[in-house]
Parts: C-alpha cells; structure tokens; sequence
C-alpha cells in the first residue's frame, strides 16, 4: 500500500442491516489504499457463509422504517421478517445499493484480508466447506496482532 495506513474491522453481527457497514467501510478503506483487515466473529460469521439469507428484523428495530407503521406486537408475527427482509432487500436493488455478494466481491479484490474466528467456527461447528472462498481461518491472537498494527480498529 502506498501510504502504510491500516485498518482493522472486527464484524460480529450476522443481519442484512449489520452486514452493510463493515464491508462498506472495509471497501472504502482499501480504495483509498488503506490496508484492511475484516474480522467475522460470532454471528458475523452469517455474511460469509456460501449459503446465506440474510434477515432484517423490524422488532427491536424502532428507527427501522416499516412500509406501513405497525405495533410492536404485529412485528413479532410471523412472516414480519421475511416481509421487511424482502422489501428492505427490494428497495435497495431500486436505489442501486450494492449486494452483500458484490461488496464482499469487491473487498477481495482489493486485497481485503477476511478472517473468520477460528473459535466461533469450532464453536457452531461450522466447517470450511462452508465458507466462500478466500476466507482465512485464525484466532484472537492474529486479531490483536492486526489490531495492533493498525491506525484505525472498528467493532462494528
């Protein structure tokens, strides 16, 4: 990288909604040629597995615009999720909004190193196989090894 800047993301939540911002950042920091380094832990782990589908939920969401302003009671209904998940989903594709598949494209090619924590994989026994391609596998130590050389470290 031309100026030596790093950046480091630690990406822990596994919704549409909480997917966007670490790859966002991530994909933005590596086209200003920042070094960048996206750490999936816990349930982040969602945005980087080959079968994915991703869900926004509206309950305990109350910033999150609904189509039709609705009670918290109704939110909780099923079929309510796949509902804002499709129409959030829709509404971004009408906007020009980047899919998840297409920003986690873009970070890798860019060169954006993607670790999933060794610890939560083994912890949901998960499987490689399971994962797109390009993910490295690793722990908090290489996490705090980042970290610690990074400029700017995020948990998002």
């Amino acid at each position: 990288m031309s100026d030596g800047k790093k950046m480091v993301i630690v990406a822990s939540k596994g919704t549409l909604d909480w997917a966007y911002p670490p790859l966002i950042l991530a994909a933005t920091a590596a086209s200003m040629d920042y070094d960048v380094t996206l750490f999936y832990s816990f349930y982040g782990l969602e945005v980087l597995k080959k079968k994915r589908n991703l869900r926004i939920s509206p309950l305990g969401n109350p910033a999150m615009p609904m189509l039709i302003p609705m009670p918290v009671i109704i939110q909780m209904l099923p079929g309510v999720e796949r509902l804002a998940s499709w129409a959030m989903k829709r509404k971004m594709a009408a906007k020009g909004v980047a899919s998840v598949e297409s920003l986690l494209e873009a970070c890798q090619e860019m060169s954006v190193r993607i670790i999933a924590c060794q610890m939560t994989v083994d912890l949901f026994e998960y499987q490689a196989k399971d994962f797109i391609d390009g993910v490295e596998f690793a722990g908090a130590a290489v996490f705090m090894q980042a970290a610690g050389e990074a400029d700017l470290t995020l948990f998002i």
